[in-house]
């Protein structure tokens, strides 16, 4: 089994890069992971209170969790990922999403790169590095239309948290990085050569 690890600042295109991995390599041969469902829950918290977390920082996610499930993969055991609703900030209390321990795994995510104990399981280590202006604009089109934001809450969410969080853990992440894509999904040669790179791993074995 190969599990990538692609890092890389909010709005910064990391699943549009694994998506084209992932295209080109048939979803057959891929498990996709998004760190985004790994999430810690909340229960005992008012909507309020879940709100008023800081999401952006290294600690938010459960990455007990998610190693686990990496682990159960390489053993050749399938794991059920949470599904997360960030319109309640909330893990599904009915809902979880089956992984398959196919030759590939993808997981994308803020802070993939950032988390010492989630580094060595990662074969292949990817940064998604792409221009604040447009990693901030991606971010208020998919906060508004994906997870019901509203402008404001978005713009003061980004000063308090997104930017300083991003400075302090994620860009200094991509030192780990086996490959830096600038600019994300428009990058085509970097997805070629991630996916190339893939590929020759499936023939040899």
């Amino acid at each position: 089994m190969l599990i990538i690890g692609i890092a890389g600042g909010t709005g910064s295109g990391k699943t549009t890069v694994a998506r084209s991995v992932i295209e080109r390599l048939g979803t057959e041969e891929v498990t996709f992971i998004s760190q985004d469902n790994y999430y810690k829950d909340h229960p005992h918290l008012t909507f309020a209170e879940r709100e008023a977390l800081n999401y952006d920082h290294p600690l938010v996610f459960d990455n007990e969790l998610l190693i686990a499930h990496l682990r159960q993969l390489r053993e050749g055991r399938p794991a059920q990922a949470p599904v997360y609703d960030f319109t309640v900030h909330a893990r599904s209390e009915s809902e979880t999403a089956e992984l398959r321990p196919n030759p590939i795994v993808i997981i994308e995510g803020l802070h993939v790169l950032s988390n010492e104990d989630l580094r060595p399981l990662l074969d292949i280590k990817v940064f998604v590095d792409t221009d604040p202006d447009v990693r901030i604009l991606r971010r208020v089109l998919r906060d508004i239309e994906e997870r019901g934001r509203t402008i404001q809450s978005i713009h003061q969410q980004y000063l308090d948290t997104v930017k300083p969080m991003h400075e302090a853990f994620i860009e200094p992440s991509k030192k780990y990085a086996d490959i830096i894509i600038p600019e994300g999904g428009e990058n085509q040669i970097g997805i070629e050569l991630l996916t190339t790179l893939t590929e020759k791993y499936l023939k040899l074995n």
